[in-house]
């Protein structure tokens, strides 16, 4: 990967639907040029698909969870891959510290979030579960650009 690698990379995390052409025009490079390195680089796995930005809020996920998990021994992973599963699991994140695991997750109503940490606890190899509730999100954005 080398700097224009990083430029279309950059260009695609701010508007991932603009056609190869107008990407080859912002960078000063051919077409093919640019559908070839997009190819490479979906091909290395480094581009792994498209997405959109959604504001959950406006479609309903008022809440937003920081949830810390503590696993028995060494069944982090396992636990990580189960919890993974959940389509309301925005983040799961193995990480140092006396917490093994952070997951962050978005939710309509306090009771999915209160039926959701009480569901972790049922998780083979959960030890125990600390929830943090947003109050206010100043930036959410994980895009690097």
């Amino acid at each position: 990967m080398d700097e224009t690698d990083e430029k279309i990379i950059k260009h695609l995390l701010v508007d991932a639907r603009q056609s190869a052409r107008q990407l080859a025009l912002k960078l000063g490079l051919s077409t093919v040029t640019v559908l070839s390195r997009i190819k490479k680089l979906e091909k290395a796995k480094i581009i792994q698909r498209y997405s959109v930005i959604v504001d959950h809020e406006k479609i309903g996920y008022s809440l937003t969870a920081i949830i810390e998990i503590i696993a028995k021994n060494d069944k982090v992973v396992g636990v990580e891959d189960e919890i993974s599963k959940f389509e309301n699991v925005c983040g799961v994140y193995d990480i140092t510290g006396s917490t093994d695991t952070i997951i962050i997750a978005k939710f309509k109503e306090r009771n999915e979030l209160s039926k959701f940490v009480k569901g972790l606890a049922t998780i083979p190899n959960v030890e125990n579960t600390i929830t943090h509730v947003v109050l206010n999100t100043t930036k959410e954005d994980f895009r690097l650009s």
